[in-house]
């Protein structure tokens, strides 16, 4: 019998302690690699602190760079880095479809009110 999203929650949140301690054993462990204890780390790090922030860009035009990647570079696949694929690309081509065309959109739903 399927359990509930509230059973699942509760059953894992149960575990959390064991969890930790299991990730600051790694963390702190010798015979860990280093990428498993700084995995551990980063693990604990977030869900203590919450994850930290990323920097866009170091000048005012920071915001320029994000939207050229995001949508020149990866929702139209026109930059140097690679396009956005399978599901990802559709969604990304709705949204930017709709936000550039939803003046039109509203346009439109007008005349067809009158």
């Amino acid at each position: 019998m399927a359990k509930s999203l509230t059973e699942i929650l509760s059953l894992a949140r149960s575990h959390t302690r064991t969890a930790i301690n299991v990730l600051v054993g790694i963390m702190r462990s010798k015979d860990a690699t280093a990428a498993a204890r700084v995995s551990a780390a980063n693990a604990i790090l977030d869900r203590g602190w919450g994850n930290a922030t990323q920097p866009v860009g170091n000048g005012d035009d920071g915001a320029l760079e994000l939207i050229q990647l995001l949508v020149w570079d990866k929702v139209l696949g026109l930059g140097t880095t690679d396009p956005l694929a399978g599901f990802a690309s559709t969604t990304s081509n709705l949204v930017v479809s709709f936000y550039f065309a939803k003046r039109g959109f509203e346009n439109v739903a007008r005349i067809i009110k009158r």
